[in-house]
């Protein structure tokens, strides 16, 4: 069953240390963190001192999703504030290989993300040296965004990249609108990890909200 990953980019930032830990009991499995610079996406987040402080909440994983440009300038800060995976845009790292490198000479895991609109494809040269690859399912900036209809065929065709090049073992992560009801089929197309921010941190419980996604994938499709 794909791990989930409740993303703190819908959660309480008055509660943010309360509702991690609500997150953890509840049964995730990684925490998910969204960072925006407001140039490479419409929008501003958090930065490394967020993440220290989500560090300080809680021992799960704190998966590190950089929507930034010139990532490699903050790499550091980010493994240092407790990031134990990092992973950056394809479309914004000219030198892709190099800023992979850093990530895992930093100590943290690296991994890779493409947008909607670009082909898994144009990551065959970077695959065996990434731990994950992130499917955007929606545009990325914002929360709350619905499923684009499609994603789960990309990660059919990133499945069957990393069996020609005979690579096991890379989280396939898929990140927007992952609720109950889209959760299954992505699953199906062989996503490890689902993100999931709004469908966890919206409204109600944080930890019902999990169930719920994990009773979805219970249900064969």
């Amino acid at each position: 069953m794909p791990l989930i990953a409740p993303s703190i980019l819908s959660a309480d930032f008055t509660r943010l240390g309360e509702q991690i830990e609500e997150a953890e009991q509840g049964g995730a499995d990684w925490i998910h963190v969204d960072v925006m610079d407001g140039h490479f996406v419409p929008n501003i987040t958090i930065g490394p001192l967020v993440v220290e402080a989500a560090r300080r909440a809680t021992e799960l994983p704190l998966d590190v999703h950089l929507m930034i440009e010139e990532p490699e300038r903050y790499l550091a800060d980010f493994v240092q504030a407790g990031a134990n995976r990092l992973t950056v845009h394809q479309e914004t790292c000219p030198h892709l290989h190099r800023t992979v490198q850093q990530i895992r000479e930093l100590g943290a895991l690296p991994g890779v993300a493409v947008n909607p609109a670009t082909p898994v494809e144009t990551l065959a040269d970077i695959l065996p040296f990434v731990d994950l690859v992130l499917v955007m399912s929606v545009n990325p900036g914002f929360g709350g965004q619905s499923y684009i209809e499609g994603s789960s065929a990309k990660v059919r065709r990133l499945i069957g990249m990393l069996s020609a090049q005979g690579r096991r073992g890379v989280e396939i992560e898929v990140d927007g609108g992952i609720d109950p009801k889209t959760a299954p089929s992505i699953a199906a197309a062989g996503a490890t990890v689902l993100v999931a921010g709004s469908a966890i941190f919206g409204s109600g419980s944080i930890s019902a909200n999990i169930q719920a996604i994990r009773k979805s994938l219970a249900v064969e499709v």
